[in-house]
């Protein structure tokens, strides 16, 4: 058996503490299925006094990620620190230029710096693995690496973030409000103290804006997504969308389009029947649609310290099985220089058409005007209904239109049409809706 591999792990918090005691549980498995053994030599964390029910005692201190990264006796440089900027990075680039291979669970890092610090490992040929930066225990960065060879893919969706998929599901079978939802997944450590990063979409875009480049071989781009969140989704859209046949699912999509590449975060109406609106709680799926293979959807633990560090161990194994001066895959999944610049598509027509709804003064004349509005901006309206207020109000109504497939920004222009009218009481709401072709 050749020499074991030697790692040095930077973060030891729910995820580094999993990694560090599954590899230690299965030392011998690891071994015969790597054919060679897999050794923690290093690790550096903010508190070396903390207890965290592991075994370090083998493993040799650094104070400082950089430290490790630059000084330890180590073939695997792995990053679980988090954060885009500072020591994450530092470290990570310092690994890569003293030619050590790296597996990082960072998904921010990458979105800002991946086609850089891919150039560099590409440079010294070494791995740079990626796993559990997407969708947790779910393999979709090796399928669209390297399973999907050949193929050409059209679209990649999905639910990235768990936080968002627990509070929506909270909402609509137990009927909570978004903010009871959120206290709750807060107490529960689904959600940070500060939950802006999960519930405004940013993780979803930056784990979409790294499947972008590895589904269509162009050039990270996360300050191109269309960003819409989930905190303005109100019990009332929960219970309209039921109504309609629908469930609400925070999803990131990324398709190729004739005008280039469409990317979106938002939340979505899908069919109730289909099996991406069965995805509870904080599970995440990916789908993949492509010209060969044609549908695949993945689903499995989007989040957590098992699920995490499985993805990462397994990134651990592959490099542990590769062969020194063998053809590395690519780091994302095209050679870092020779990717495509990064080209915008105009938002176009969506196949499920649109939810809108409007709470309006109860007045003669109201529905008249909204069809106008629709009309004028060559909308079709598969239905629209008219509901009461929940609260019981007498001065005011709701009002829920389906449109049939139409531009965006034909719709965004009916709705501030609508909005310049006096009839209009609160803000109005527009949700995508989606049909998957498969799922």
């Amino acid at each position: 058996m050749t020499d074991a591999l030697k790692v040095g792990i930077a973060g030891l918090g729910t995820v580094g503490a999993s990694l560090v005691r599954i590899i230690h549980s299965r030392a011998n498995e690891l071994a015969i299925t790597c054919g060679r053994p897999i050794e923690i030599t290093a690790v550096t964390a903010r508190d070396k006094s903390r207890d965290r029910g592991i075994d370090l005692s083998r493993a040799a201190w650094f104070d400082t990620a950089e430290a490790l990264a630059a000084e330890a006796d180590i073939d695997v440089f792995v990053e679980l620190m988090g954060g885009a900027e500072g020591s994450a990075a530092r470290s990570v680039e310092a690994a890569l230029q003293r030619g050590l291979h790296v597996v990082t669970a960072n998904k921010a890092l990458l979105a800002a710096s991946g086609v850089k610090l891919a150039r560099i490992a590409e440079e010294k040929s070494v791995l740079l693995n990626f796993e559990a930066a997407v969708a947790g225990g779910i393999p979709v960065i090796k399928a669209l690496r390297e399973s999907l060879t050949g193929n050409t893919v059209s679209r990649v969706y999905g639910i990235m973030n768990g936080t968002c998929n627990y509070i929506l599901t909270r909402m609509e079978k137990e009927g909570l409000s978004f903010a009871d939802c959120l206290a709750e997944a807060q107490r529960l450590g689904y959600a940070e103290a500060d939950p802006s990063f999960d519930i405004e979409g940013n993780d979803t875009a930056h784990k979409l804006s790294i499947l972008t480049t590895l589904a269509f071989g162009t050039e990270i781009a996360p300050d191109e997504i269309y960003l819409e969140g989930i905190s303005n989704i109100t019990i009332e859209d929960i219970h309209a969308a039921a109504d309609l046949g629908y469930r609400i699912k925070l999803l990131g999509v990324a398709q190729r389009t004739e005008t280039g590449i469409e990317q979106r975060v938002h939340p979505t109406m899908v069919p109730r029947d289909s099996v991406i609106a069965q995805v509870d709680g904080v599970t995440n799926a990916v789908a993949v649609e492509s010209d060969i293979l044609g549908e695949l959807l993945m689903v499995g633990p989007g989040a957590g310290g098992d699920a995490t560090a499985s993805a990462v161990l397994g990134d651990i194994a592959d490099i542990a099985k590769s062969s020194p001066g063998a053809q590395r895959v690519p780091v994302l999944g095209t050679p870092a220089a020779s990717l495509a610049p990064y080209r915008r598509a105009q938002m176009r027509s969506h196949e499920g058409g649109y939810f809108i709804r409007l709470t309006v003064a109860d007045r003669t004349g109201v529905f008249a005007s909204i069809a106008a509005c629709m009309a004028a901006n060559n909308i079709s309206l598969e239905s629209i209904v008219q509901r009461a207020k929940p609260d019981g109000s007498d001065t005011a109504k709701t009002i829920i239109l389906v449109t049939h497939a139409t531009m965006e920004d034909s719709v965004r222009k009916a709705v501030d049409a609508i909005k310049a009218e006096s009839y209009l009481a609160g803000e109005p709401q527009v949700i995508r809706i989606e049909r998957p072709k498969a799922f």
